[in-house]
């Protein structure tokens, strides 16, 4: 992050003074062309975020949930946090497309009610689909421990099934691969310029089924558990938070999804449904991402 940090600030200071200073054409495409990398380089700074949340923030907000469902606490700071963390994980995602956006020319800008909706279609969804797991974890360890691990190798086949070409090693994109399967087991990350519909459709489908298999397991095999813990807040909070987040979902992709996937001699390459990657007979950037 320190080396994409330097970056950002080196092309955006020469983007100022050249702007600053430019007087005729050359000069200023020169400025307007320090100032694509700037951009370029704060989106790849923001998807580093994004793996650092996912990879770091996530499995700890899990683990303290469960814990809290476990033992119980009456003191508001643990609730208050726990609410913080996943308002931190959602505003990850939405500072990534607010940026990536802004580095594809061919992209609308994200303007206030598109960025709303795509907020809290992530913030239900993750948050529905973490009190699942964290329930699914009460019931079991074990057992969910082994769903994690089977929902983590369905997303790495994915994703090597879509032949991501975004680092200059093999060992870097395996890395890589790795890490948005990881992502996958938490929220949709759609890493090619291709439709969605029918992924999204199978990926959060599969969420409902495991969220109320879950919640039926709790009610009709173990009702012991029941008492132990919140289980009709925590249920009303997965059900209401997962239907909502759907409805977010559907009216994001319905009215504010950019529909240009591809045009001709130009592809591109989309997460969550929005742009990435020019095809172009020179590399793009997002070809050498992780080791530009």
């Amino acid at each position: 992050l320190f080396h994409r940090y330097w970056f950002a600030l080196k092309y955006g200071c020469q983007a100022v003074f050249k702007q600053n200073s430019s007087r005729d054409a050359s000069e200023t495409d020169l400025s307007n062309f320090i100032q694509k990398q700037a951009i370029d380089v704060v989106t790849d700074i923001n998807m580093l975020r994004v793996f650092k949340t996912f990879l770091e923030t996530t499995p700890q907000l899990f683990v303290q949930i469960y814990i809290l469902m476990q033992h119980g606490e009456n003191n508001f700071y643990p609730y208050a946090a726990i609410i913080m963390s996943f308002c931190g994980i959602s505003f990850s995602t939405v500072d990534y497309q607010i940026s990536l956006r802004k580095s594809l020319p061919d992209k609308d800008e994200f303007h206030v009610l598109p960025k709303l909706v795509y907020l809290f279609y992530k913030l239900l969804t993750i948050t529905s689909w973490i009190l699942s797991f964290s329930l699914i974890t009460l019931l079991s360890v074990r057992s969910s421990v082994i769903l994690l691990v089977f929902l983590w190798i369905c997303g790495f086949i994915w994703t090597w099934k879509q032949h991501t070409a975004f680092c200059k090693s093999k060992k870097m994109e395996c890395l890589y691969r790795t890490v948005v399967g990881i992502i996958l087991i938490f929220t949709f990350f759609n890493i090619k310029g291709r439709k969605t519909k029918v992924c999204i459709s199978i990926y959060y489908a599969t969420h409902t089924l495991v969220t109320l298999g879950v919640l039926f397991v709790y009610v009709f095999w173990k009702p012991s558990i029941i008492k132990e813990i919140h289980f009709t807040t925590v249920s009303i909070l997965t059900v209401l938070s997962l239907v909502l987040g759907i409805i977010f979902l559907v009216l994001y992709y319905r009215w504010f999804h950019p529909t240009a996937y591809c045009r001709p001699q130009a592809c591109s390459d989309e997460t969550d449904g929005e742009a990435g990657q020019r095809e172009r007979a020179k590399p793009g950037r997002f070809q050498n991402f992780i080791m530009q």
